[in-house]
């Protein structure tokens, strides 16, 4: 799969997208695997993707899965590795319902994945060969660098990666990775396993999809890898002056909340700020997406959306 010729990938609509939506659609460790089918057999696609709809939102970002092991759409890559009876991974092929409703809205479905195996899953931790970059146990920082290059585990987690790619094909146009913390031990490599091969994994079902890696929360937004097609841009309390479309050949994007942290509490903003700092961004060839808190059923709270409405009309 390295043989591929990669190209970056062509951000235009991106840009005159200008902003989006991403929601935290997560769930405990503890939940078991029919309370978490339960739950997500109540996401009601429809529903959101009339509340986008209404707020003009051009693009909308889910998460797949993170910590807790729990998955909205079936894997059976990942099964294998996990080794988990039921699976945690959902029967129902979320993902692929909620693209189906954004697709008869004209609205394109980004997703996101951690870097790393669900921290709150010892087994999975285990089967799959992941390990917290820093010596102590996750979420500690630590202070020195374990220094592995984990390579086995990141050939499980692009063939993971693969599999959902696959399926999906061009009906998911993006991919935002979090936690790319150790890519100096893990990615930055001449030969596979190495940012090339991870992201040809996220592009196999559609070439012309746009990823993203997340170094953390930086001020000023970079670039983290030669092989992304836009910024992660990652903040949180500095609101950072647009320095323009790009940022060394990558599409200048910056990810942020509405609420007083991701996907929870109530509007931290008031709307002219969000109005203001959407528009500069935006003047300047950037762009925007806002996570927004979601209940189980896949709505997006009223005050939320009373928010977002305000953007469209600007």
């Amino acid at each position: 799969m390295n043989d591929v010729v990669y190209k970056r990938a062509n951000t235009d609509w991106f840009k005159n997208a200008h902003w989006g939506v991403f929601t935290h659609y997560l769930t405990g460790a503890d939940m078991s695997a029919k309370d978490w089918n339960d739950r997500v057999n109540k996401f009601d696609v429809s529903a959101l993707a009339q509340q986008l709809e209404s707020v003009g939102a051009a693009y909308y970002f889910i998460t797949i899965g993170q910590n807790s092991g729990h998955y909205c759409s079936p894997n059976s890559t990942y099964d294998k590795f996990a080794g988990l009876q039921p699976s945690k991974c959902s029967e129902r092929d979320l993902i692929k319902d909620i693209y189906e409703a954004l697709n008869l809205k004209n609205i394109k479905l980004m997703v996101y994945l951690p870097s790393g195996a669900p921290a709150a899953d010892l087994n999975a931790l285990e089967r799959l060969g992941w390990k917290w970059g820093y010596e102590g146990n996750w979420p500690s920082w630590g202070t020195k660098r374990t220094g592995e290059r984990l390579a086995e585990f990141q050939e499980k987690w692009e063939a993971v990666i693969k599999e959902w790619s696959t399926r999906w094909g061009q009906n998911v146009h993006g991919w935002w990775i979090d936690g790319c913390y150790f890519a100096e031990e893990m990615y930055r490599h001449p030969d596979p396993p190495n940012f090339k091969s991870f992201v040809l994994a996220m592009k196999f079902g559609n070439p012309d999809s746009i990823v993203a890696f997340n170094p953390g929360v930086l001020v000023p937004v970079i670039s983290h890898s030669e092989h992304e097609d836009f910024t992660a841009g990652e903040i949180s309390d500095s609101f950072p002056t647009s320095p323009g479309r790009w940022i060394n050949g990558a599409q200048y994007h910056i990810l942020s909340y509405l609420g007083y942290w991701w996907g929870g509490g109530e509007p931290r903003f008031p709307n002219e700020f969000v109005i203001g700092y959407t528009k500069h961004v935006n003047s300047k060839d950037g762009v925007v997406t806002w996570d927004v808190p979601i209940s189980e059923n896949g709505l997006i709270p009223q005050p939320f959306m009373d928010q977002l409405a305000t953007l469209k009309s600007q």
